[in-house]
């Protein structure tokens, strides 16, 4: 009687056996919980619409939710005339979104008191003291040329700093497209410059600010900027296609930059940030710390989600919970106009969703991110846990819809 039982105990073992790799198997191909794979499957069709429209050559699109990349697609062409295809490892002029990878340089050194965000530039590079404000006002211009105060890393990471953007000063005018200007001579050229207001009373976009917050890392840190970006950042987070100066070996990844004539897309001309594309900054010896970056889709993710995990990556620590607060908290309260859409306001090299009904992304209040010259964006929804990256490479503009489609489309696959 014993045998009967004994296969009966075998065969519901069995059964349960296969009901849970039957179970666990079912769970490695069922789709993240919380979002909406429906609408994240569209969004290469609609990134190709535009592509059909000679909005954009090509674009690299990727959305993670969680520990999940829940979608992660490539749509037209990195290179038109090289015949080379869009992919996942395409390489991409990041452009501005280089700034809070620069503040992040900032706010390390920050942690190791070697600064302080409070601190007035010219503590640390005194050809900033007896700076003015450009002023007109007749009889009282002397007077109201003076600073109210001195200009602090803080504002030049907030943008309230009232350092002129673009075009260079008179001397280096056009240091941005010829690269061929070391970063020490240029940020000793911009102290020339007056301020365009009294200190933390206005914002005014400024790549040059960013450039001083570079030298300033080379000041503190005893390194070259570029060097202490690579060593502090971009190589412990594993961004490995990450880079100022494109290696030879890369060069064929790296997506051409694109702007529309006559309805067509042709290669953007020299005179753009950078200079012209197909040179791929060769012989450039200024790394640009407010837009110099070469990056990738997956190299992006690895720092947004340091930053998204209170600055913690894959189990270490680049920065404190409070840095990554500060950075992503608004410093321009009751400054206005500020940043690029309404419903926002400025952290520290981040710009903050603060009112989401202003803007119409769909981005939840305390959302941040950052776009770049030709088109690129990257955001951060810590509500949602969510990241949202768009590359593409156009730079005279004109991509605002596709932006505009494809956060949208991202936020609302989340689950709310």
């Amino acid at each position: 009687m014993l045998f009967p039982v004994r296969k009966l105990l075998f065969s519901l073992l069995f059964v349960a056996i296969g009901a849970t790799l039957s179970s666990a198997m079912a769970q490695s191909n069922a789709k993240p919980a919380g979002v909406n794979q429906d609408v994240l499957s569209q969004i290469p069709q609609r990134m190709k619409s535009f592509i059909d429209q000679q909005t954009v050559a090509g674009a690299v699109t990727l959305v993670a939710h969680g520990n999940d990349i829940v979608e992660f697609d490539t749509a037209g062409m990195a290179d038109i005339e090289a015949g080379h295809p869009m992919r996942k490892d395409t390489i991409f002029q990041i452009m501005s979104m280089t700034k809070p990878v620069t503040a992040t340089g900032i706010m390390m050194l920050a942690e190791e008191g070697k600064l302080a965000l409070r601190d007035p530039v010219e503590q640390y590079l005194p050809e900033f003291r007896g700076l003015r404000v450009a002023t007109t006002l007749g009889p009282d211009a002397a007077r109201l040329s003076v600073p109210d105060h001195a200009i602090t890393i803080r504002d030049l990471l907030a943008h309230t700093a009232g350092i002129q953007d673009y075009p260079g000063p008179p001397a280096i005018r056009d240091y941005a497209q010829t690269m061929s200007v070391p970063l020490d001579e240029v940020v000793k050229q911009l102290a020339k410059q007056p301020l365009l207001f009294q200190p933390g009373t206005q914002w005014s976009y400024s790549s040059p600010g960013i450039e001083i917050l570079g030298r300033i890392i080379e000041v503190c840190s005893g390194q070259k900027y570029e060097d202490f970006i690579a060593e502090h950042i971009l190589r412990p987070l594993g961004m490995k296609d990450s880079f100022f100066y494109p290696p030879p070996d890369k060069i064929s990844r790296i997506a051409m930059v694109y702007a529309q004539k006559d309805g067509k897309l042709v290669r953007a001309p020299a005179s753009i940030l950078g200079g012209d594309p197909a040179k791929y900054r060769h012989g450039s010896v200024f790394p640009a710390p407010g837009w110099g970056l070469y990056s990738t889709a997956e190299d992006l993710l690895h720092f947004y989600r340091m930053m998204l995990n209170d600055g913690v990556y894959e189990g270490r620590r680049y920065l404190s919970p409070f840095s990554v607060h500060v950075m992503t908290e608004p410093q321009t309260a009751g400054i206005h106009p500020v940043g690029w859409m309404r419903g926002s306001d400025y952290g520290l090299a981040w710009e903050v969703v603060t009112n989401p009904l202003g803007e119409l992304a769909g981005h939840t209040k305390g959302t941040y991110g950052h776009g770049g010259a030709f088109g690129t964006q990257g955001w951060i929804d810590p509500t949602n846990d969510l990241i949202s990256i768009m590359l593409i490479q156009r730079s005279d503009g004109g991509a605002e819809s596709m932006t505009n489609v494809f956060l949208n489309m991202a936020e609302s696959s989340v689950g709310k």
